[in-house]
C-alpha cells in the first residue's frame, strides 16, 4: 500500500508543478519554466547530445538557425526550451530534486 501512496504523492507533486508553471506565466504558455531558465543559465551545466531523425519538410534546422540569429539563444538551448515546454505541457516535467554539481 505505501507504494501506491508514494505514486499518488508523486503525481500530485507533478500536477502542482504544472499548475505553478501555468500560473507563473498565464500570459505566455510557452514561457520557459523558472527551473529550466536556471539550468540553461548555469555556466557549468552538463550537456548531452540528442540525435533524432525528424522530417526534413518541417525545416527544423533552418528554423532553429533563423531563431538563433534573431534571438541570440544558442541552438541547443532553443531545442531544450522547446522540448521542455512541450513535455511539461503533456504532463512530463523533469524530476529535479537538486541541480547536479558541475563536473
Amino acid at each position: 500500500m505505501p507504494d501506491d501512496l508514494s505514486h499518488h504523492a508523486r503525481q500530485l507533486r507533478d500536477l502542482a508543478d504544472l499548475l505553478e508553471a501555468h500560473i507563473s506565466h498565464p500570459e505566455d504558455p510557452h514561457a520557459p519554466h523558472p527551473d529550466t531558465k536556471e539550468i540553461l543559465g548555469g555556466r557549468h551545466t552538463n550537456r548531452g547530445q540528442l540525435n533524432y531523425a525528424v522530417p526534413e519538410s518541417l525545416q527544423l534546422q533552418r528554423r532553429i538557425r533563423r531563431y538563433n540569429a534573431d534571438s541570440g539563444i544558442p541552438h541547443g538551448d532553443i531545442v531544450a526550451l522547446a522540448l521542455d515546454a512541450f513535455l511539461r505541457a503533456k504532463g512530463y516535467p523533469p524530476s529535479l530534486t537538486s541541480h547536479p554539481e558541475p563536473s
